[in-house]
């Protein structure tokens, strides 16, 4: 018998609507998990998000207040998709409302928020999950378990970066995530948690890191609140300042003995969302790169001789989640499939009810990493990575 698992979406704005996409996909997808989301309210405070929201993706109603979300007692599950500073708020309060929650990064601000977001939670003993999307892609999930099944040999070094131009033009309006008091951290914490997130995820645990960071585009174009994205230009008008940080850069040391370098910029010209990694070990190499997220690199060495040459490995329907989308070898997947895997994942831990990852668990592994970061720029040198 199908589990029916009631959804509430706080924010329509882009991301908010994909996740609403995602949970009608994947009853499709995942047709034999026997989970059937059932979308009872979206809420937005530009009402004519909220209404968009319920009429494309068929919401039971909508709401501008999103404690009518809480409210409901047919909503088992948030989804939270707003921007960072009222993530504190809106997710304490769902949890106290024995609401699941799958939040979008950064969690919060701050690593401090984060952390309290996470014991907030914990307490509340309910289910969690977090954006980091790019885990998802077929490939990457293959590369990590080659990786832990002793593939690469010991590890040596990793190379992580996303580079992302969404604000190379210094037309490009100040949106909130250009704006502490609203994001909190720029670009660290908007694109180098996902770096962080995949290192996790492919090497393990950080011991120290040394960084840097630089805020290029000082001032931008004022935005209109409710319209736009953060993609949106304006040739015109009066300008802000810019208050987080454009580029982070890292040096890496790994618990198990790894080095290696974080990188991420947000005003890069070239690379569009170029959120890569590449990982050595004592015998070969893989690297992976999300503008072909459908490919995969590797250079190996069965007897320990020296690899000069990459093949190239396709995605297809012998990589895990792959089949769900297309049975054919080469026939790619995309960004909004990576969040209908996502979405599965999480949908099956509240029915489950068992912890998945990542969730605010493994967003706290990334605030602690990103904490020691921005320690390092008021040292100057290596900072170790608390624990928390």
């Amino acid at each position: 018998m199908a589990c029916e698992v009631g959804i509430g979406v706080i924010g329509m704005g882009w991301m908010g609507t994909l996740h609403s996409r995602s949970y009608r996909l994947v009853a499709d997808r995942y047709s034999d998990a026997g989970i059937r989301p059932r979308l009872i309210v979206c809420a937005d405070e530009v009402e004519s998000r909220a209404i968009d929201g319920r009429e494309r993706f068929g919401f039971e109603r909508h709401a501008q207040d999103w404690r009518d979300v809480l409210a409901d007692p047919n909503v088992d599950v948030v989804s939270v998709t707003t921007p960072n500073d009222r993530h504190v708020e809106m997710i304490q309060a769902a949890v106290a409302a024995k609401k699941h929650v799958w939040c979008e990064k950064p969690v919060g601000r701050s690593p401090d928020e984060t952390r309290i977001i996470k014991r907030a939670a914990d307490e509340a003993g309910v289910m969690s999950f977090v954006g980091y999307c790019y885990r998802w892609a077929p490939l990457v999930q293959y590369a990590r378990q080659f990786i832990r099944d002793g593939g690469l040999g010991k590890l040596t070094h990793y190379r992580g970066s996303f580079f992302c131009g969404y604000g190379t033009d210094p037309r490009s309006v100040l949106s909130w995530r250009f704006q502490r008091e609203t994001a909190g951290l720029g670009t660290m914490g908007d694109l180098l948690s996902h770096v962080v997130d995949m290192a996790h995820n492919i090497v393990g645990p950080v011991r120290s890191i040394v960084g840097n960071s630089e805020t290029f585009i000082r001032q931008r174009p004022l935005a209109s609140v409710g319209e736009g994205t953060h993609f949106t230009t304006r040739d015109e008008g009066p300008k802000g300042d810019v208050t987080n940080e454009d580029y982070v850069g890292a040096l890496v040391r790994f618990e198990d003995g790894a080095h290696g370098t974080f990188e991420a910029c947000r005003v890069i010209a070239g690379p569009q969302t170029r959120m890569a990694f590449e990982v050595h070990g004592t015998n070969g190499s893989i690297s992976w790169d999300f503008e072909a997220m459908n490919e995969l690199r590797m250079a190996l060495s069965a007897d320990g001789r020296s690899v000069r040459e990459y093949r190239r490995v396709l995605s297809g329907p012998e990589f895990p989640d792959h089949a769900r989308f297309n049975p054919g070898p080469g026939v790619g997947l995309g960004y909004d499939d990576l969040k209908v895997i996502e979405c599965h994942r999480f949908l099956s831990s509240v029915v489950a009810g068992t912890l998945g990852e990542p969730s605010l668990r493994q967003a706290v592994d990334v605030a602690d990493v990103l904490d020691a970061i921005q320690r390092s720029w008021e040292s100057g040198g290596w900072q170790d990575v608390g624990r928390h």
